[in-house]
């Protein structure tokens, strides 16, 4: 399964991504390839588009977090500025 990794113990880590554009202009693409260059598979990367920081709704982060509780672990989150 891409984007799932065994652990020095064993136990099966799920990595999880998010990416966020504060506008409906800015381009998703670099976002989302930085946590695929890490081994996220493009189904795990959860994303909110034309979102300004200060809107609190955001479906993308929410469900992000939500499969990060399901698995168990949070392998890592993202902020990748646009240029």
């Amino acid at each position: 399964m891409t984007g799932a990794k065994r652990t020095l113990s064993g136990t099966r880590t799920i990595l999880i991504g998010y990416a966020r554009c504060s506008t409906d202009e800015q381009d998703l693409s670099a976002q989302r390839a930085a946590p695929a260059v890490l081994g996220v598979s493009p189904e795990r990367i959860y994303t909110d588009h034309g979102l300004s920081g200060t809107n609190r709704a955001r479906l993308g982060l929410d469900q992000a977090l939500a499969a990060c509780k399901s698995f168990g672990h949070l392998a890592c989150l993202l902020k990748s500025s646009p240029p």
